[in-house]
């Protein structure tokens, strides 16, 4: 079995950052989406920073495009982070580069949102 998937919050001035680690798969997906768009619901951009997931499958990749068109009905953005090379490559193959926008850092995010510090983990 695989490391489970456990999501950090937290709220800065102009956006919410959400930090995901572990494993994003058929069992996790859905409570990364539900939390994305209930988060989404208070009308600020989201960064979802996935440096430290492990695994991501299908289904974690659909829920993370679920939780864009979430954000988009309460009028905010979805924006991710990550440096590792397979993630950003499945995001290009599936074509999920075009609907999500990718970041290879935090502070990157933080500049394509517009926010006006770069905002480093606690």
């Amino acid at each position: 079995m695989g490391k489970a998937m456990t999501i950090r919050t937290r709220r800065e001035p102009g956006c919410v950052i959400v930090t995901v680690a572990g494993e994003t798969d058929i069992v996790t997906a859905s409570r990364l989406r539900d939390r994305l768009i209930a988060l989404a619901a208070g009308g600020r951009p989201l960064v979802a920073d996935l440096d430290q997931v492990s695994f991501i499958d299908a289904t974690g990749l659909g829920a993370l495009a679920g939780a864009a068109r979430g954000a988009a009905d309460h009028g905010v953005s979805l924006h991710v982070v990550c440096d590792q090379p397979q993630t950003p490559r499945l995001f290009r193959v599936t074509g999920l580069d075009r609907q999500i926008p990718l970041a290879r850092n935090l502070a990157e995010a933080l500049r394509a949102l517009g926010v006006g510090r770069d905002t480093q983990p606690s």
